[in-house]
């Protein structure tokens, strides 16, 4: 059993840079982000023969699905992306320094580590949905934060494929057992 692994094409929506910007402007980023089209780009899919496709309901993975996978695609509000920490304050900073305390969120941040606890969840839930199925070579596209724990529960339960930490942008990862 062979399941693929993709990250939703890159999103055309910039980094603020060149100047601070505060917790407000970012949550403002995250919703533009969320509302950005995608740069369409191309998948090599390999020589697996994917039978199904699994898709997070989130605009920017449909649209990269739906450009890359010809049959039918399940979408699955289990794949969403998890949620960006609560930011708040009247602080600004650099975008980078944003981007380094909201990665600090996952160890420090109560909620956060809520919200990936219920992505585990999540994950697992859409797992097993697909192996009750008996489903065979699988491609799941989904989103960055998401897919380090797909692959880990993937290890998890078996599988072997490879390492990442940011996974690329419409890049197959293919996990097997």
């Amino acid at each position: 059993m062979k399941i693929g692994l993709v990250r939703h094409f890159k999103v055309a929506q910039e980094f603020p840079t060149g100047k601070s910007v505060s917790a407000d402007d970012m949550k403002q980023w995250f919703i533009d982000y969320d509302a950005a089209d995608i740069i369409y780009g191309s998948t090599s899919l390999g020589k697996a023969e994917w039978k199904e496709c699994y898709c997070s309901d989130m605009t920017r993975a449909v649209k990269t699905a739906e450009h890359i996978f010809p049959g039918t695609i399940h979408f699955m509000e289990e794949l969403r992306e998890i949620p960006s920490p609560p930011l708040k304050g009247k602080v600004k900073l650099p975008f980078i320094l944003w981007a380094i305390w909201i990665r600090c969120c996952s160890f420090m941040n109560k909620q956060t580590r809520k919200e990936i606890k219920l992505a585990k969840r999540r994950i697992n839930k859409a797992l097993d949905e697909v192996f009750a199925k008996g489903e065979r070579d699988v491609l799941i596209v989904s989103h960055a934060a998401l897919m380090v724990y797909l692959r880990k529960e993937l290890m998890r339960r078996g599988f072997v494929g490879p390492k990442f930490r940011l996974a690329s942008n419409g890049m197959l990862y293919v996990f097997q057992r």
